[in-house]
């Protein structure tokens, strides 16, 4: 055993004195163990000792081994017991296992195979463990308690959380790109009764159209070039648990119809296979862009669009909401204070001033990056005005924009290019990002544009993260 490795414990219960000492000598260079001869002494030790794994002769002198497996399962579920036995039947096994044990082994020994499943059965165990920790961390994190928003717009969506979550209805959340969107699904879904079974995500506007049916769902070896394996899909790995379909406006009629039969049929088929194949899973879609609209156009299907509205979800964007900033803040604050073993109590008067009035294009997104950037190089007891980024000081108010540049707050000359931004910025958003569009939106040529971006540190990717 390594120095400072951590030392499991193992429990050997047998009556005969060769056979725990036979055990001892195996395990003593690998494990803390310790002994019992029988069943009394057995709960004693698991009392004194809360051993990981016990290895439990089925045949005690004051109880049976399969009574005292109940007993040690019944009070100490998370313990892994392994029985052991001169003889072996298959009746015995079948009833230890029901009970809850983890194998079961016959005397005498193989030392190599005993070793190997006490090693496996810990490992199992610790699996376990993390899961169990990591599914309390998702309890915690999707808790609504740690919801932020007590603007209407807020608590009508965490009630809306809590009424449809074990509901097995479509749900529709919109909201620009920023707003949490997945925030809130994971919400759904982890306060629903499926909250133990898989949560799956696909970004609809990542992947590309030639190969985002496959990931859907799934392919067969040989559907196409390069699939030299059967694949499952994010249908297929999501059964019992919940889809979420992001960005779902981005997806082609073809793939569009595939869903929606997915959805009234609750089947699909691989790329290349033959076989229907059922699942039961609940899906859940979002989309920052104005279906209805989309509609109108013939890209997006209604009879889908119907079927995945039965529960729509709007999220306001930051601005609309902005008594929710200061609790946002507080939040963010905490979080990157433990992050980054800082002690930052808050925002400076100035510096929430400024925060309030800017508009948010990248909602509460842009709001957690900048709380991020501004802790890890902060200094101060509580964040400045002159240290938020200089893209996070604008206003996109013309009048406000002058206050601030007249009150001393706001350089004439950084006031200016932040006015350019903030023009160039919305131009973009309102074309979709179309680089020609807004040009001839804003009566430049394209290339003039990109000088202007270019100047202004305008990165259109980072822009559209947003």
């Amino acid at each position: 055993m390594s120095k400072g490795e951590t030392v499991r414990n193992v429990l050997i219960v047998d009556d005969e004195v060769g056979a725990r000492e036979s055990l001892r000598m195996i395990l003593k260079n690998d494990y803390g163990v310790s002994l019992a001869k029988n069943a009394e002494e057995a709960f004693l030790q698991i009392r004194e000792h809360s051993p990981d794994i016990i290895l439990l002769d089925i045949i005690l002198p004051d109880l049976d081994g399969l009574k005292v497996l109940e007993k040690i399962k019944q009070s100490e579920p998370d313990v892994i017991v392994i029985m052991i036995t001169a003889t072996k039947t298959v009746k015995t096994a079948v009833e230890a296992m029901k009970l809850g044990a983890y194998d079961y082994v016959t005397k005498p020994f193989d030392i190599d195979e005993l070793r190997l499943i006490i090693s496996r059965a810990l490992s199992t165990q610790a699996l376990e463990k993390e899961v169990k920790y990591l599914r309390g961390e998702v309890d915690k994190n999707f808790a609504f308690g740690n919801m932020i928003g007590k603007s209407k717009g807020m608590e009508d969506i965490f009630k809306m959380v809590k009424q449809i979550a074990d509901s097995r209805s479509t749900a529709l959340i919109m909201g620009e790109s920023g707003t949490g969107k997945e925030l809130i699904s994971r919400a759904i879904h982890y306060h629903s009764n499926r909250k133990n079974r898989p949560f799956v995500t696909i970004n609809c506007a990542a992947i590309p159209e030639t190969l985002i049916e496959s990931e859907l769902f799934g392919h067969e070896k040989g559907a196409f070039t390069n699939a030299i394996e059967r694949k499952l899909g994010r249908f297929e790995v999501a059964h019992e648990g919940t889809l979420f379909l992001d960005e779902i406006g981005e997806l082609s009629l073809t793939t569009q119809a595939k869903i929606l039969r997915f959805l009234e049929e609750k089947e699909f088929n691989r790329v290349g296979g033959s076989k229907t194949i059922k699942v039961d899973v609940r899906l859940i879609a979002a989309t920052n862009k104005d279906l209805t609209q989309l509609l109108k156009k013939g890209s997006f299907r209604e009879d889908l669009f119907y079927r995945i509205n039965v529960v729509p979800i709007i999220i306001p964007p930051l601005r609309e909401r902005k008594e929710d900033i200061p609790l946002l803040l507080d939040h963010f604050i905490q979080k990157f204070n433990e992050e980054n073993n800082k002690n930052v109590r808050g925002v400076s008067k100035e510096a929430l001033e400024l925060i309030m009035g800017y508009e948010w294009p990248g909602n509460v997104r842009e709001l957690e990056n900048l709380v991020e950037r501004v802790i890890a190089l902060t200094s101060n007891e509580y964040i400045q005005a002159h240290e938020l980024p200089f893209s996070s000081i604008s206003l996109s108010k013309v009048d406000g924009l002058k206050e601030f540049v007249l009150g001393g707050k706001v350089p004439f000359l950084k006031a200016e290019e932040e006015f350019e931004k903030g023009i160039i910025l919305d131009a973009l958003k309102r074309t979709n990002y179309v680089q020609s569009r807004a040009a001839q939106m804003l009566g430049v040529s394209r290339r003039i544009l990109k000088y202007k971006m270019d100047k202004l540190g305008i990165d259109q990717e980072s822009v559209k993260d947003f």
